[in-house]
């Protein structure tokens, strides 16, 4: 499974940004998705998790209420939209594929990841 996102740039404090992470190879789909993020100096955060049927999310409690995650079939990709950001978001995105992670929220759990997308948000 390959994983590439995008969408990540440079906004101010309050606006908002949707990221894509288009997942290509066999039976993608059959992978559930995880959003991660890591400022410089912190460790790798979750931030989001979603499977394809759209119907089993879970978000961090720092970003829950902000930010959705959604997913697209007949486009293998998963879409993280995030509004009314916050300097504390500024880190890269990385979107991540597991097969059926037990614990969404544990990054161990995904087998394959993305290069990462950056998001910085200024005051």
């Amino acid at each position: 499974v390959r994983l590439l996102e995008s969408g990540g740039g440079l906004l101010q404090a309050g606006g908002s940004l949707r990221l894509s992470c288009a997942v290509s190879g066999s039976a993608s789909t059959r992978y559930d998705v995880g959003w991660f993020r890591q400022a410089p100096g912190k460790e790798r955060e979750f931030v989001a998790h979603v499977r394809w049927s759209g119907d089993n999310t879970h978000y961090a409690d720092s970003v829950k209420g902000r930010f959705t995650v959604s997913t697209d079939i007949a486009k293998s990709t998963v879409y993280l939209e995030m509004s009314n950001l916050k300097t504390e978001d500024t880190a890269m995105y990385v979107c991540a594929a597991g097969l059926s992670p037990r614990r969404y929220y544990n990054f161990r759990e995904y087998t394959s990841w993305g290069q990462g997308t950056q998001v910085t948000v200024s005051s």
